[in-house]
């Protein structure tokens, strides 16, 4: 069996060669402090978070795309492995490609690759996840033009000029989907004095997170805690705040994508102002950030189809091609 696995910092997603995407689950553990027993996974700890009495926290192992917590993330992954193959009726040690942001160091790969081992793969492929976006977002990338990728994950943005397989000139940031919620957060306690949970800031991006403005005003409610009266409040909160809330991060992604265009040789930067800017990764799908990049660098900005997956498609595809050569 051969699994490609999309290590993301907000969720994970398995890939099953010839079975496609299997599951998708946050990367996310619940864990009692007192005990350290971990009593649920994925889908499961996402419910309990903010929910849960003091001796039970979430925790993310992953934080800006790198292992954080190295122990934590092996239980997530026999997890994930675990229920994979047994959801496939599958027992033999598979083996197993994990996508990596490109600039993480050599430790940080070892860890990632150690801890697929630690879980049973009998064979483990480490990928660098712009080459795997690129893959799943169906870009012929073999041949000798440029293309270029800007994944948008939970906890990084990987921007990449891909030519012959290979990148040519990358840049990484920490500055990703979970940045956006925290910058949310930020703004709601300055601008109305309300404090609100990580839930409820990523409710905010998703149904009015805006980078480019929007034709019409779209407006939400939403409940928090008041840091005046400590009381329970109910405000409301509009696209146009949420433009000036995400302004910080998603201008630190656009000046990525600056500073890799400012590396990239002549000939490739005309391919990609001939095929445009594919964007991938959950977090791309912010509203209006396709256009603010289209609009900053004169450049046709698309989203990928299937954003949120390409990165898991891609990191199939690897192995696929691999199994193919062997």
């Amino acid at each position: 069996m051969d699994i490609g696995i999309d290590l993301g910092t907000a969720n994970i997603l398995v890939y099953i060669r010839g079975r496609g995407i299997v599951l998708q689950e946050p990367s996310m553990v619940a864990m009692d402090k007192k005990t350290s027993t971990i009593l649920a996974v994925g889908s499961e700890a996402r419910r309990m978070m903010g929910r849960t009495p003091g001796n039970i926290v979430a925790i993310r192992p992953l934080r800006h795309g790198v292992i954080s917590d190295y122990e934590i993330t092996q239980q997530l992954l026999k997890y994930f492995v675990k229920k994979a193959s047994r959801k496939l009726g599958m027992m033999r040690k598979p083996r197993v490609s994990i996508c990596v942001p490109a600039g993480v160091t050599g430790v940080e790969r070892r860890a990632v690759e150690d801890a697929a081992r630690s879980v049973g793969a009998r064979e483990v492929f480490i990928i660098e996840e712009t080459i795997a976006a690129a893959m799943g977002a169906g870009l012929d990338i073999s041949k000798p033009r440029g293309s270029m990728i800007v994944d948008i994950g939970g906890g990084t943005t990987d921007v990449a000029v891909i030519s012959l397989g290979a990148c040519v000139v990358s840049d990484s940031i920490k500055v990703a989907g979970d940045d956006f919620d925290e910058a949310i957060i930020r703004f709601v306690r300055k601008k109305h004095n309300v404090v609100i949970g990580e839930r409820t800031a990523e409710d905010l991006k998703i149904n009015v997170g805006t980078a480019f403005p929007r034709s019409g005003e779209v407006l939400m409610d939403v409940k928090g805690r008041n840091l005046v009266t400590g009381l329970p409040v109910s405000i409301t909160v509009s696209s146009e705040e949420m433009r000036e809330a995400l302004r910080e991060p998603v201008s630190a992604i656009i000046a990525t994508i600056h500073s890799v265009f400012e590396k990239t040789p002549p000939e490739l930067a005309g391919d990609i102002a001939q095929r445009g800017i594919v964007m991938t990764g959950g977090s791309s799908m912010l509203f209006g950030l396709d256009k603010l990049i289209t609009h900053q660098t004169g450049i046709n900005a698309v989203v990928a189809e299937n954003a949120a997956s390409c990165v898991a498609v891609g990191t199939g595809k690897y192995i696929e091609y691999l199994g193919g050569k062997k």
